[in-house]
C-alpha cells in the first residue's frame, strides 16, 4: 500500500477558506517558525462550535473524524485521519498544568499568521503558544517552551 499524495498548502487553504477558526498549535507550527524538529501530525485548537465546519473543510482530503461534532464537544478533542493525522482540541478554555485558564477567544484575538506556501495560517502569538505548550507536561513540551522563549528573546 502506498501513501496518498498530500498537498499541505491545499490542506491549509481549505481550512483558511472555510468558516472555521482553527489555530495551528503543536510542532507543525514550531517547524514553520523555524524550530528544527520533526512531527508527523497536525494539531489544531478550535472553538467548541467549529468541529462540523472543520470536518467539512477537510472532507475533500478524505479525512474522517473519530467523533461526531457533538461527541467532540463533550470529549474536548478528536482526530481527523487518513494517511495524515490531525489532532483537534475542541474547547472554549483549557487549563495549563499550573492552573492558568487559557481562553480560545483571547488567543484568537492575539493570533499571528505564518505564510505556508501562499496561505496565511493562524497560530497563537508566541506568549500564547508557550501557554498552549503548558497544557501538557511532556518532556518535549518543556523543550518546545525553551525553544519558544529563545525565539521570543530574539524578536525585535
Amino acid at each position: 500500500m502506498t501513501a496518498s499524495a498530500f498537498d499541505e498548502v491545499a490542506f491549509f487553504r481549505a481550512i483558511a477558506e472555510g468558516p472555521v477558526r482553527a489555530l495551528l498549535i503543536g510542532r507543525r507550527g514550531l517547524i514553520a517558525l523555524g524550530m528544527p524538529v520533526m512531527t508527523r501530525d497536525y494539531d489544531f485548537w478550535i472553538p467548541a462550535d467549529d468541529a462540523a465546519a472543520l470536518n467539512t473543510a477537510l472532507l475533500p482530503f478524505g479525512m474522517l473524524p473519530s467523533r461526531s461534532p457533538e461527541e467532540a464537544r463533550k470529549n474536548g478533542r478528536y482526530m481527523l485521519e487518513n494517511d495524515e493525522h490531525v489532532d483537534v482540541l475542541v474547547a472554549r478554555s483549557v487549563s495549563t498544568i499550573d492552573g492558568t485558564m487559557v481562553h480560545f477567544e483571547d488567543v484568537w484575538a492575539r493570533r499571528i499568521y505564518l505564510t505556508i506556501g501562499d496561505v496565511d495560517v493562524p497560530i497563537p502569538c508566541i506568549d500564547d503558544y508557550i501557554l498552549t505548550k503548558r497544557f501538557g507536561a511532556r518532556p518535549r513540551d518543556a523543550d518546545d517552551i525553551r525553544w519558544l522563549e529563545r525565539f521570543r528573546s530574539n524578536q525585535p
